[in-house]
C-alpha cells in the first residue's frame, strides 16, 4: 500500500505538533505561575529602620558645653594656684582680667546668633572665673586682711556683678542667659552670714543674720512669681529662715530674765513676719502652712518675756491666751482666706497643746483613789490634794490646769459654728469641763467633805443630762467620789447614799439602773459595817437590793428591764458570797432568793426563772439539812421529789396529752432511786420496808391511772428490794441444795419455756401493746 502522507512528511508533521505542544506547555506552566502568586503573595521584607539614638543633639551638646567649661576652670585654677607667683603683678592682673573680659564678653555675640546653650557655658566659665580673680586678689594683695570678713565682702560683690551681668545681657542682646541670676542669688546668701561670724556675732546676731537673709529672700522669691531666680530664694528663705527660727528659739526656751527673752522675741517676730508676708501673697501653694507657722512663731514670740517673769505654772496660761488671740484676725474679711485659716489652725494646736499640759493633773485626780480600797476608814485627809495623792505625786506647775481647760472650753463654745463641727465642739467642751471640775478640788486643796460635794454635784448634774456621754462622765465622777470617800465613815455612808438617790432619778435608763444597784448594795455593805455586823449577817439586808430590782423590772420593759434584772442578780450573787461562811445563813439567803426568782416567775415572759427558783429552793434545804449534819438519803430526796410531782400533776392537768414520763419521770426518780442505792447497803429493815411499800403505792397508781413511768419505776424498784431483802434466803437455799439440783432446774425451765415458746410471746406482745397504750 502506499503511504498517503508519504513518511518524510507525517515525520515533519510530527515534529511541528511536538513543538506546538512545546509551545503551549510553557505558556502553561508561566501562567500557572502567575496564578500561584496571586494566591499566596510574597510578603516583602521591612525595610530597614535606623537604631535609635540613645542622646539627643541638644543633650550632646550641653554635655560637650559643661565639660569643656569644667575643664576650662579647672585649668583656670590651677594656673591660679600653681604658676600664679610666675608673673609679675601687671601679668597677673592683665591675665585673668583679659581671661575674665574674654569669658563674659563671648556671650554676646553668641547669643546674637542663637547659640545659647554656648552661651551659658561660656557664662559660666567666666563666673567661675572672678571667683577666681576674687581669691588671686586676697592671695596677692590682701593677705592681712580677716578671712572671714574678706569672705563676706567678696561674695557680695561677686552677688552684685553677676545680678547686674544676667540683668544686662537681655538689653544688649535681646535674650537672657538663665545661670547668672540664680548663682547670684545662691551666693547672696553667704555675705550676711559671713560678715555676723567676721565680727564675733553671738548666737543672737547670727540668727538675725539668717533671718535678715531669709527676708530678702522672701521678698525677692514674692516679686518673682516665675523664673530661675525663685528657686534659690525660695529655698534660701526656707532654709535660712528655719536655722535662724531655731536658733532663736534655743535663745528663747535658755533666757533666764526678760533682758535676755526680749531680742530673742524680736527675732521670732521678724521670722513671724517673713512667713505671714509669704502667706499674704497670692499665688502661693503653701499659704496656709506659712500661716500656721506664723502663728505659731507669734505665740512663741509674744509669751517669750512674760515666760522669764511668770512662775512655771503661769506659762501655759501666757502662751494660751497668745493662741486664743489668734482667733481676733478670722472675722476679718480683707484677710486672705488661707491666712485666717492658717491662724485658725495654729489657735487649734495652742490650745491643744495647752490641754495636753494639763492632763497629767486630770490623771492624778481620776487614777490618785483607786488605792483607797485598801486604806479603809483610814482617816480623813487634809484637804482634796492629799486625798488624791496618797499614791501617786502631785505634778509640778499644775495649779492653773483647771482655768486652761476652761478657757479652751469657751473658746470651743464660742468660735465653732460651723453646723458639721459645732455638735462635736460642743463634746469636747463637755468633757473640758468635766475634767476642770475633777481637777479643781486638788488644785484649790479644797477640804475633803467639799471636794466630795462638788463631785457629788457633778455627778447629778451630768446624771440630769439624757445623753450618753455625760452619763459615762457621770457613772466615772461617782467611781472617783465613792473610792475617795472610803477615807472615813461618815463619808462613806453619805456619799454612797446620795449617790443612789442620784442615779435612781433616772432609773428609766440601763446606765443608771445599774449605778443605782451598785451603791445601794455598797451602802448596805457600809451600812452593816458601820453597825459592826459579821458579813455573813449583811446577806439578808443586801438583798433588798434584788428585790427592788424585780419590782423596778416589772415596771419597765426592754433594755432597761433586763438591766434591773441583772443587776439584782450581781447583787444576790454578792449576797450569797457574804452568806457563805455561815451555813444557816447562807440556807436563809438561797431560800430568800428563791423567793424572789419566783415571784419573778409570775409573769408570762419569766416562766423559765421558776426552774431557777426550785434550784435555789433545793439548794436551800440540801444546806440546811448540811448544817444540821443530817445524813439520811431521803431528806434530801423527798425535798425534790414532791415539789416536782406536784408540778407535775399540775401540769397534766394543764395538758393532758403531756407524757408521764416528762411529768412525774424526775419526781420519781429523784424519791426512790437514792432510797434504792441507800437500801442495797442497809443493815436494818426499816428503810426497805419503807421503800418496798412506797414503790408498790407507785406501781399500784400507775396500773391504776394505765401511767407508763410510775409502773415500771415503782415495779423496778419493788423487784429490787424484795431481791434485796430475799437474798440471805436464797442463798441459804442454794447451799442446801446438792450441786445437781441447780443444773437440773435450768433444764427444766428451758423445757417449759421451749413447750409454751408460741404462748409466751403471745404474752410479751400483749404486755408491750398494754404498755403502749399506757401515758
Amino acid at each position: 500500500m502506499t503511504h498517503i502522507p508519504s513518511p518524510a512528511e507525517e515525520l515533519r508533521l510530527v515534529d511541528a505538533e511536538l513543538y506546538r505542544l512545546d509551545a503551549r506547555r510553557a505558556q502553561l506552566l508561566a501562567r500557572r505561575g502567575w496564578l500561584l502568586s496571586q494566591l499566596q503573595p510574597v510578603r516583602p521584607l521591612p525595610a530597614a529602620v535606623p537604631p535609635r539614638p540613645e542622646a539627643t543633639g541638644p543633650g550632646v551638646q550641653n554635655v560637650l558645653l559643661v565639660l569643656g567649661g569644667v575643664l576650662l576652670t579647672l585649668a583656670a585654677a590651677a594656673f591660679t594656684l600653681v604658676s600664679w607667683g610666675h608673673l609679675g603683678i601687671t601679668g597677673r592682673a592683665v591675665v585673668l582680667g583679659a581671661v575674665t573680659a574674654a569669658a563674659l564678653a563671648v556671650p554676646v555675640p553668641l547669643l546674637k546668633r542663637g547659640l545659647r546653650s554656648t552661651a551659658e557655658s561660656v557664662a559660666g566659665l567666666g563666673l567661675a572665673l572672678t571667683v577666681l580673680d576674687a581669691y588671686a586678689l586676697y592671695a596677692a594683695a590682701l593677705t592681712e586682711a580677716d578671712a572671714t570678713g574678706y569672705a563676706a565682702g567678696a561674695t557680695a560683690v561677686l552677688a552684685a556683678v553677676w545680678a547686674a551681668y544676667g540683668l544686662l545681657l537681655p538689653r544688649v542682646t535681646g535674650r537672657p542667659l538663665l545661670l547668672p541670676v540664680p548663682a547670684a542669688v545662691g551666693v547672696a546668701q553667704l555675705p550676711m552670714v559671713l560678715l555676723a561670724v567676721a565680727v564675733g556675732a553671738d548666737a543672737s546676731g547670727i540668727a538675725a543674720a539668717l533671718l535678715v537673709t531669709a527676708a530678702a529672700d522672701t521678698a525677692l522669691a514674692l516679686r518673682a512669681v516665675s523664673g530661675p531666680a525663685r528657686i534659690p530664694a525660695v529655698a534660701g528663705a526656707y532654709g535660712l529662715g528655719g536655722w535662724g527660727t531655731l536658733t532663736a528659739g534655743g535663745l528663747v526656751w535658755t533666757a533666764t530674765g526678760p533682758a535676755a527673752a526680749a531680742p530673742a522675741a524680736g527675732l521670732l517676730l521678724l521670722a513671724t513676719g517673713i512667713a505671714l508676708a509669704g502667706a499674704w501673697a497670692p499665688h502661693t501653694g503653701t499659704a496656709r502652712g506659712n500661716a500656721t507657722v506664723a502663728g505659731l512663731l507669734a505665740v512663741a514670740a509674744l509669751g517669750a518675756v512674760p515666760r522669764s517673769v511668770v512662775s512655771d505654772g503661769w506659762v501655759v496660761p501666757v502662751h494660751l491666751a497668745w493662741g486664743i488671740a489668734l482667733l481676733a484676725p478670722l472675722g476679718v474679711a480683707r484677710i486672705p482666706e488661707a491666712v485666717r485659716r492658717g491662724l485658725g489652725r495654729a489657735s487649734g494646736v495652742v490650745q491643744a497643746l495647752a490641754v495636753v499640759a494639763a492632763l497629767p493633773a486630770v490623771a492624778v485626780a481620776l487614777l490618785g483613789p483607786l488605792g483607797a480600797p485598801l486604806r479603809v476608814w483610814s482617816g480623813v485627809p487634809g484637804d482634796a490634794r492629799a486625798a488624791v495623792t496618797a499614791d501617786l505625786p502631785w505634778p509640778p506647775a499644775s495649779g492653773t490646769a483647771a482655768l486652761v481647760l476652761a478657757a479652751v472650753t469657751a473658746v470651743l463654745v464660742s468660735a465653732v459654728r460651723e453646723p458639721l463641727w459645732r455638735p462635736r465642739a460642743l463634746d469636747t467642751a463637755t468633757v473640758l469641763v468635766w475634767a476642770a471640775v475633777l481637777v479643781l478640788p486638788p488644785v484649790l486643796r479644797l477640804p475633803y467633805a467639799a471636794a466630795l460635794a462638788v463631785l457629788v454635784l457633778t455627778t447629778a448634774a451630768l446624771a440630769a443630762w439624757r445623753r450618753l456621754l455625760p452619763m459615762v462622765l457621770a457613772l466615772v465622777t461617782s467611781v472617783v467620789a465613792g473610792l475617795l470617800s472610803l477615807a472615813a465613815e461618815p463619808a462613806t455612808l453619805t456619799v454612797f447614799a446620795l449617790l443612789t438617790a442620784v442615779f435612781a432619778v433616772g432609773a428609766r435608763r440601763p446606765l443608771p439602773v445599774a449605778a443605782t444597784a451598785a451603791y445601794a448594795t455598797a451602802l448596805l455593805c457600809a451600812t452593816g459595817a458601820a453597825l459592826d455586823r459579821q458579813p455573813s449577817h449583811l446577806a439578808p439586808l443586801v438583798l433588798l437590793v434584788p428585790v427592788a430590782a424585780a419590782l423596778w423590772a416589772a415596771r419597765t420593759a426592754g433594755a432597761t428591764r433586763l438591766t434591773a434584772e441583772v443587776s439584782g442578780g450581781v447583787a444576790a450573787l454578792v449576797a450569797v458570797g457574804l452568806a457563805v461562811p455561815d451555813a444557816p445563813m447562807l440556807a436563809l439567803v438561797l431560800a430568800l432568793t428563791g423567793v424572789i426568782v419566783a415571784g419573778t416567775a409570775v409573769r408570762p415572759d419569766r416562766r423559765p426563772a421558776g426552774q431557777l427558783a426550785a434550784a435555789l429552793f433545793v439548794l436551800a434545804a440540801w444546806v440546811r439539812l448540811a448544817a444540821w449534819e443530817v445524813s439520811v438519803p431521803e431528806a434530801y430526796a423527798l425535798p425534790v421529789a414532791v415539789p416536782a410531782l406536784v408540778v407535775g400533776v399540775l401540769r397534766r392537768r394543764r395538758d393532758p396529752r403531756t407524757s408521764s414520763w416528762t411529768a412525774y419521770g424526775p419526781g420519781l426518780a429523784a424519791g426512790l432511786l437514792p432510797s434504792l442505792v441507800a437500801a442495797w447497803g442497809d443493815a436494818h429493815w426499816q428503810r426497805p420496808l419503807l421503800l418496798g411499800a412506797g414503790a408498790l403505792l407507785v406501781t399500784l397508781s400507775g396500773a391504776r391511772h394505765h401511767l407508763r413511768a410510775p409502773l415500771l419505776l415503782g415495779g423496778s424498784v419493788l423487784a429490787l428490794v424484795a431481791l434485796h431483802e430475799l437474798a440471805p434466803y436464797l442463798v441459804q437455799v442454794a447451799g442446801a441444795l446438792p450441786r445437781w439440783a441447780p443444773p437440773a432446774l435450768a433444764g427444766l425451765l428451758l423445757l417449759a419455756l421451749g413447750a409454751t415458746y408460741e404462748q409466751r410471746l403471745r404474752d410479751v406482745r400483749r404486755v408491750r401493746e398494754t404498755l403502749g397504750r399506757m401515758n
